[in-house]
């Protein structure tokens, strides 16, 4: 995570670990152990994030999505706005 802040693609990163997921993988039923990163930045983005965490991730296909923000505090937004860059 700290290359997507070194190189302000992001303005936050929150980490919960101990995230228990069940997926399908390879025709397979699997259960593992995750960390799940929610990352607060603007849309524009998303390519650069995708390629920095492919780059570095441990899956063969990690999961990766953007949800939209559909309100937000105005100093808030303006505050991601300010940071990402």
């Amino acid at each position: 995570m700290s290359e997507l802040m070194n190189k302000h693609l992001i303005a936050c990163g929150n980490i919960l670990e101990g995230v228990d997921s069940i997926f399908t993988w390879k025709n397979k039923v699997e259960r593992a152990s995750e960390v799940l990163v929610i990352l607060k930045t603007k849309r524009s983005m998303f390519k650069e994030i995708v390629y920095v965490v492919e780059k570095h991730h441990s899956y063969e296909v990690p999961e990766i999505i953007a949800l939209p923000v559909i309100e937000g505090s105005k100093e808030y937004l303006k505050w991601v706005d300010e940071n990402v860059y």
